[in-house]
């Protein structure tokens, strides 16, 4: 390290020259900020027409508005990703940004689709000042398809005749002929063409529900914006909605800077031309009661195996099941399903499997991969903005952009089980056996792993010890680890089927006793059993994972036959009632209902499952009670395997499987 004339090491120099630079930029910055504050706060807007009044309120701030509304306007970069994903694959395409001020829109487009795919970009603004800044960006970023276009919005059109694009960025509040540059623009939208809104909003008073806000809020920031003369009214996105076709949004809020605590309600909505299909608005959910804030299962606790050897499945199926971790249902689609719903009524679940089925649509095998067979992936927050949240439902989306940490830290680590697998690695590591299980899932044969299960000390302890110490040690484990809120939390255990457990006798220490030594005797975790293996290492192997992460099953899924999978967070009933299965997949649910609404769960499995349809369901009772309520029904009830006959499956967790077919001849 060299030094100066003062004998001080150059470095220190340097770092005193750049701080200060530094120092120089951040005051400058707060005063740019101050500037627009002031201009929006307390600026006129003066002028004769609208033209003048947007000058006289955007012209003194025009040099730092980018700067300013950069950390302001949050739905600016959802909508260009979410409609840029949706044109990854077209070239020569022309777009029209209507109000587009500086142009800063094109800059931020850069970061989701090359630009050189637009063969003209218009950047249309009526604000001189803004126009000006957007000419000599242009100029500064050598666009040459750009052409910034100082004039009326609502009598632009491009050249060409037709856009694929019109966007409008916190612009059409600001826009009072709101109804004419709406339809001026549908009436040079190519007919595959797109329309992208980004701005504020108010609710109506009975809006669709995830839009709706409480009368105090509607009232307060229309209120607000009007003092700017921006009217947020509901007004002009019922009027988008009555010339288009919505196609996908997102309503959040954002922060507003140098205002703490108050967050500005925003919207991010996209629409084409209507077609003969309808887009559904989404529904408003909430997470059950006593259900943690995010999910129990990160994946599917059920064997698909002894499923597909009694379900029959075929491509006329439509077959409903429970979502679980979502790895059966995509299972069923490669195994030849034409439809599958999958309900859950934990928005959080729902939330996983539709950000898989997404994945798929969306991502390469690679990146798959990494974010649901490894469970990490370096570059999440770069997928999940450009090729991920563009397709996620709201609430999908509320769930996961709070929770990409997930993929950092191991998301299968994650959830009520998961949180209970890392803790019972941890207190394997603290006891010394964090070498044995290592052992144990690397264990190259059935024989070595039998073995290595067999020789353990604590497992020979509690074979072959002193009966009145192995009491004692399986009691405080039971107490510790077996209590009722892990079963539910960390298991998914409720208290209705803890009970069901207790009436067959087994004291609930025993029963997984009987699960863990039913796995590690007849089943090869290291080639065979991916669910135990996910759970002592956090990750899955290419050749012992889910279906949907093999590469052969991940081809068939995103050949288009993901798209037939239905992704529904509602009440199992209420989805049972919407239309006639073929197959339904009850998994352990029932053990979760009183008998009376087994009773009512079974008639409606007679009146919704078309004659000749199947339907399966595991238990934790040896002879569920239920059974008898789903026979009389009117089907054909028969029990495939018992516990208490001999191991039961790769999860090897339930007492017993049945299916019922219901009678009657097929159509």
């Amino acid at each position: 390290m060299g030094a100066g004339k003062d004998g001080r090491p150059v470095r220190d120099n340097y770092m005193k020259k750049n701080f200060s630079l530094d120092k120089l930029k951040n005051i400058s910055s707060v005063k740019n900020d101050l500037t627009v504050l002031r201009h929006m706060w307390f600026g006129s807007k003066k002028g004769d027409d609208h033209a003048a009044r947007l000058e006289s309120f955007y012209g003194p701030q025009a040099a730092a508005y980018d700067a300013f509304r950069s950390r302001f306007l949050w739905g600016r970069k959802p909508m260009l990703a979410a409609c840029a994903a949706r044109l990854a694959d077209r070239s020569n395409m022309i777009w029209v940004d209507l109000g587009g001020g500086t142009g800063e829109n094109v800059d931020m487009m850069a970061q989701y689709i090359d630009l050189s795919s637009f063969k003209a970009i218009y950047v249309v603004d009526l604000c001189h000042s803004l126009c000006e800044v957007a000419k000599r960006k242009a100029k500064a970023k050598g666009w040459k398809n750009v052409h910034v276009v100082e004039g009326d919005a609502c009598q632009f059109a491009p050249p060409e005749g037709a856009a694929t694009l019109v966007t409008f960025s916190y612009s059409l509040t600001m826009i009072p002929p709101f109804h004419s540059v709406i339809d001026q623009a549908i009436s040079y939208l190519s007919p595959e063409g797109l329309v992208g809104v980004a701005d504020f909003y108010v609710s109506g008073k009975y809006d669709l529900p995830m839009r709706q806000m409480t009368w105090s809020r509607r009232f307060f920031w229309r209120s607000i914006f009007d003092i700017d003369n921006i009217d947020i009214g509901p007004e002009r996105r019922a009027y988008l909605e009555q010339k288009l076709e919505r196609v996908w949004e997102q309503n959040s809020q954002g922060s507003i800077p140098y205002v703490p605590w108050l967050r500005a309600p925003y919207y991010v909505w996209i629409g084409r031309h209507p077609t003969v299909g309808h887009a559904l608005h989404e529904e408003r959910v909430e997470r059950p009661p006593l259900f943690p804030p995010t999910f129990l299962y990160t994946q599917s606790w059920e064997d698909p195996e002894p499923d597909m050897e009694v379900m029959e499945i075929n491509s006329n199926d439509t077959v409903l099941t429970l979502t679980s971790g979502g790895c059966n249902a995509l299972n069923l689609l490669v195994q030849g399903a034409g439809q599958v719903v999958s309900v859950d009524c934990n928005p959080a679940q729902s939330a996983l499997l539709e950000l898989k089925k997404i994945a798929i649509q969306q991502l390469e095998f690679e990146d798959v991969w990494q974010m649901f067979g490894e469970g990490v992936h370096p570059r999440i927050e770069e997928l999940y903005e450009k090729k991920l949240a563009p397709f996620l439902s709201q609430t999908s989306h509320n769930f996961w952009s709070r929770r990409l940490w997930y993929f950092q830290h191991g998301l299968y680590y994650q959830g009520g089980m998961g949180k209970l697998c890392w803790v019972l690695q941890c207190l394997a590591a603290v006891m010394g056996l964090g070498k044995v299980v290592k052992r144990l899932v690397n264990a190259p044969t059935l024989d070595e792993q039998r073995r290595i299960w067999d020789s353990n000390f604590i497992i020979h302890f509690v074979k072959h010890g002193p009966k009145l110490l192995v009491w004692l040690f399986v009691k405080f484990v039971s107490l510790m680890l077996f209590n009722k809120a892990v079963l539910w939390f960390g298991g998914g255990v409720p208290g209705k089927q803890y009970a069901l457990i207790k009436a067959d006798g087994i004291p609930i220490e025993l029963y997984i006793a009987r699960t863990f030594d039913g796995v590690a005797e007849s089943s090869h975790v290291r080639k065979q059993n991916y669910f135990y293996y996910n759970c002592l290492t956090g990750k899955f192997l290419r050749d012992n994972c889910p279906t949907y992460l093999r590469e052969s099953g991940f081809a068939a899924l995103k050949g288009g036959i993901v798209d037939n999978l239905t992704v529904s967070t509602n009440f199992f009933m209420d989805e049972l009632k919407a239309r006639i299965y073929t197959k339904v997949i009850l998994m352990d649910h029932v053990d979760w209902l009183d008998l009376h609404t087994a009773q009512s769960l079974a008639e409606m499995l007679a009146r919704q499952v078309a004659p000749g349809g199947i339907v399966i369901w595991r238990s934790a009772s040896l002879s569920p009670p239920y059974a008898e309520l789903i026979r009389k029904a009117g089907f054909d009830v028969r029990c495939i395997r018992r516990a208490d006959q001999g191991y039961m499956d790769r999860v090897n967790m339930y007492s017993s499987f049945y299916m019922a077919r219901r009678k009657g001849k097929k159509d």
